[in-house]
């Protein structure tokens, strides 16, 4: 019997190295979903809700540097995969999407669920077409397979239910995507004059970004020789802040004040691999040098003076024999001893553990940390939960950590987890979730269950949106409409077949994790949380500080007294470190 060209499409996935596809099946999926039950080298996952398929899809990718797939069937499915794919795609993850549509004598009907899928994901991919007959679908396949790999995004294929249960061609073209994995080096007239500008210059910065990855032992000889401090991005702090001396830690919305430090009291700041997109935090007043694998990036962040194109690793391997160790470590020094400083304050946290039913979020951070593997794998929800992980998890060379970074979506977690778990059931899978964060998509909650997947979920429970509390506080504003009332999540897991359990007793976090730790599957650990724990910036300006105390004031005279003592009370020690700033 003809091979159609769903099982072509399979085919090619398998060939292309792609394990699974994450999707809801139905209508015009259906062909494709049958050619992957008849071929036993690749799994349909089946999420509840397209998104999650993207976001788990976008984590898989991430992790393992390969091309992964999802799907979504006609107009809806296409929707709910929008928000997955814009994550993926500007965390540059090579993810297929798949968007099966209606059949084609009803293209341009107003058809029941037809969306154009060409408006429609044309600005979350690099590749974005429709394959409107059985010799244009292997062709446009693997033209867009090969635009997801070598440009490191996401690529969209529409393929029509009636053209899937066609009858396969053959054609001219390639069948198969090509890894590429280019080595790109700045000129060695570029070199010689960064060589010159850092061998000159005696306070030297090195700010690393997730284009810093591979090149963790250049970074570190690099800062050596220059005596040069180093501060990082959030995405790359697993892989920049390990088995790394000068490390000074992060900056920006979720950093430290020794990071901002460094970065603005240096006379040159080196930016590795680093589209950092908060200006605000940016120096003004020294020489900013860029080098970034895309070109396109240089200096549309910072008033860089110098612009490389280049791969960091191959960069630094150039530029390191050009480079003289320097003498001079007083800079490096009181950078160090600021960070020490930082360290201090955050410790304070973690002893102080909190009370009943509000326990300090950056002690429970501080606990998973100590659990977790030294190869575990932390996927965490955009908002509070983002900034704990950012200050308490520590890398060790072999954890990952996964979020929205670049998009800023909430209820990223989980669907991270459950790709990342997929991709890689042999390690620890922790999903740290905010309560609103994991609100949004509980439904996939049964997912986890229905593949069996380990991953442990730790709701840091406050009963808001913790940061757009904070956002409006610092505005100026009484919070409003950021409190939540939620299930009891634990329950809502045991429901759905996983343990649940939940922790109001700060004395109690430790054993109910190291239990959850202990289950044989997956397991949820709801935590009561400090509704009122502030997460502040390296730097707290002036019209923010006023902003807070408007807002403080506003809550007295609406009859909020309880809650501004609770605030103070429980942020004490960042109070101090505002005035002493």
């Amino acid at each position: 019997m003809a091979k159609k060209v769903a099982e072509q499409l399979v085919d090619m996935l398998v060939e292309a190295g792609v394990k699974r596809i994450y999707a809801v099946t139905g209508d015009s999926l259906n062909e494709i979903n049958d050619a992957v039950r008849k071929n036993d080298k690749i799994q349909w996952i089946h999420v509840r809700h397209e998104e999650v398929g993207a976001y788990a899809a976008g984590a898989e990718a991430q992790l393992n540097g390969q091309l992964a797939c999802c799907a979504g069937s006609s107009g809806p499915g296409h929707v709910h995969l929008i928000n997955g794919l814009y994550d993926a795609h500007r965390s540059g993850a090579p993810v297929l999407a798949i968007a099966s549509t209606m059949a084609t004598s009803e293209f341009g009907t107003r058809y029941f669920q037809e969306t154009d899928t060409i408006k429609l994901f044309d600005d979350c991919s690099y590749y974005n077409q429709v394959a409107t007959t059985p010799c244009q679908m292997p062709r446009m396949l693997q033209a867009a397979m090969q635009a997801a790999v070598s440009a490191s995004g996401v690529a969209v294929i529409g393929v029509p239910g009636d053209v899937t249960a066609r009858g396969a061609e053959d054609i001219f073209s390639s069948v198969k995507a090509f890894p590429t994995h280019p080595s790109i080096c700045p000129s060695d007239e570029e070199l010689e004059a960064l060589a010159a500008l850092l061998n000159g210059k005696e306070k030297i910065t090195l700010f690393c970004g997730i284009g810093a990855k591979d090149a963790h032992a250049e970074v570190v000889e690099l800062s050596r020789r220059l005596n040069a401090p180093v501060a990082y991005s959030f995405k790359s702090k697993m892989e920049i802040q390990y088995d790394n001396p000068n490390e000074v830690g992060m900056t920006g919305l979720l950093g430290m004040p020794s990071g901002y430090d460094s970065m603005h009291e240096a006379e040159v700041l080196v930016m590795l691999g680093t589209d950092f997109p908060y200006a605000a935090f940016m120096p003004e007043h020294n020489t900013i040098v860029q080098v970034d694998i895309k070109p396109e990036r240089l200096g549309r962040r910072a008033k860089v003076a110098m612009g490389l194109c280049g791969d960091v690793k191959s960069t630094l391997q150039a530029l390191l024999p050009r480079i003289k160790q320097k003498e001079a470590d007083d800079f490096l020094r009181k950078q160090l001893k600021g960070y020490e400083r930082v360290k201090e304050n955050l410790h304070a946290y973690v002893e102080e553990k909190g009370q009943t039913d509000k326990i300090h979020p950056e002690y429970v951070m501080s606990v998973v940390d100590e659990l977790a593997s030294g190869d575990a794998i932390f996927t965490v929800d955009t908002g509070m939960t983002c900034v704990w992980g950012a200050r308490y998890l520590h890398g060790t060379g072999q954890r990952k950590m996964l979020g929205s970074f670049n998009h800023g979506s909430m209820a990223n977690a989980v669907p991270q987890a459950i790709g990342a778990s997929l991709a890689f059931p042999e390690r620890q899978v922790w999903a740290l979730c905010g309560d609103g964060g994991i609100s949004m998509l509980l439904g996939d909650l049964s997912t986890i269950v229905q593949y069996k997947l380990p991953v442990k979920i730790v709701v840091f429970n406050n009963r808001s949106l913790g940061m757009v509390k904070l956002e409006m506080e610092v505005a100026g504003l009484p919070d409003w409409q950021t409190d939540m009332e939620n299930p009891d999540f634990a329950l809502v897991a045991k429901a759905m077949g996983m343990e649940g359990f939940t922790v109001n007793d700060p004395e109690k976090v430790h054993e109910v994790l190291e239990q959850a730790m202990r289950v044989d599957g997956p397991a949820l650990v709801n935590v009561m949380t400090d509704p009122n724990a502030l997460a502040m910036p390296p730097k707290v300006e002036w019209s923010q500080m006023m902003g807070f105390a408007q807002s403080m004031y506003k809550l007295m005279i609406n009859g909020r007294t309880k809650e501004i003592l609770d605030t103070i009370s429980s942020n004490f020690r960042h109070m101090k470190e505002v005035w002493t700033n």
